[in-house]
């Protein structure tokens, strides 16, 4: 703060205290000892006879009101409040905040220390640890992948058998901590138009085990190896390294119908889920892995897999 600021608002301050005793003072009609009004009207009168008495305040308000100016007086010598003067106590909102971080940071460390050492699996096993992590979901997750982890059209369930990026603790410790980004490119124009993309559309649609036109797929194929391989590889069942999804199973994040998958495939799809490591730290992350992977019975140490994939339909998917 420059010196005329600082000189501008000790100066504003103290004419604010001097001008309010000042004010009291000329203000206060009764003399000391002086219990009656003066009678002493401002002048103004309505409807004839209704007048307005310029009576003193009553002595127990006018010292309350002494009093608010004697409490500013030692406000601002104890507090900042006259430029850069810190005041006698040296209290700062920087300091009180530090205190206050200070104290949480004691009380989390308190908290969560003992989950330093502990694996995915062994959080699994620990049910202090999954209340925590349930708490942690529903405060940060729940709004994107719903309160029960089911997600909506355009959000993953994490109840699905796979996960575009692994189902591994590592995997989706990274996911969690670092967030995704997951890019698919419109391919209209590359098909050929609306019939390369109706090709391929149903190709796909065949691989995940439904009807579809048998010249349409054939077709589909071919193209299907030429410009989706490299990414979905080339039975279709993805690649986790890339955030490619699994074309052969029943579960899709946008839906499964023929409708969609054309779309998905004329237009592409762009989503992201953003990092949380700066946010929650890597307890908490470990902690939010922990419960992700049981929210379908799975267990971190490799059990199987019991949670039930969304069907192939215009429904929410993960």
């Amino acid at each position: 703060m420059s010196s005329f600021w600082n000189g501008w608002i000790i100066v504003l301050t103290v004419l604010n205290v001097v001008g309010a005793l000042w004010l009291l003072w000329v203000t206060a009609r009764r003399k000391p000892g002086d219990d009656k009004p003066s009678g002493e009207t401002t002048g103004h009168s309505w409807d004839g006879d209704l007048r307005e008495y310029n009576n003193p305040l009553p002595r127990w308000w006018l010292w309350l009101f002494y009093g608010s100016v004697a409490f500013s007086v030692v406000y601002v010598v104890l507090f900042p409040a006259l430029g850069t003067f810190q005041g006698t106590l040296g209290w700062s909102q920087e300091a009180q905040w530090q205190a206050q971080h200070d104290a949480a940071n004691a009380n989390y460390a308190q908290r969560y220390g003992r989950f330093d050492t502990m694996s995915v699996a062994d959080l699994q096993q620990d049910a202090d640890a999954m209340r925590i992590a349930k708490n942690l979901f529903g405060n940060n997750c729940a709004m994107c992948h719903g309160s029960d982890g089911r997600g909506a059209k355009g959000f993953p369930n994490l109840h699905a058998t796979n996960y575009h990026w692994g189902r591994e603790p590592d995997a989706v410790v990274a996911t969690i901590a670092g967030g995704r980004m997951g890019v698919m490119p419109p391919w209209k124009d590359a098909l050929g138009g609306d019939a390369g993309v109706e090709e391929v559309a149903h190709y796909v649609y065949q691989i995940s085990g439904r009807q579809a036109d048998p010249a349409k797929a054939a077709a589909g194929q071919q193209k299907f190896a030429m410009f989706c391989s490299a990414c979905h590889g080339a039975d279709g069942k993805g690649m986790t390294a890339l955030g490619a999804p699994n074309l052969t199973d029943s579960y899709w994040v946008y839906g499964g119908s023929l409708d969609v998958i054309k779309q998905t495939v004329a237009e592409g799809r762009q989503n992201q889920m953003p990092a949380w490591a700066d946010t929650l730290g890597d307890q908490k992350v470990k902690l939010l892995a922990a419960y992700v992977l049981s929210l379908g019975g799975q267990q971190a140490a490799g059990a199987a897999q019991t949670a039930q994939n969304v069907p192939a339909s215009d429904g929410p998917g993960s």
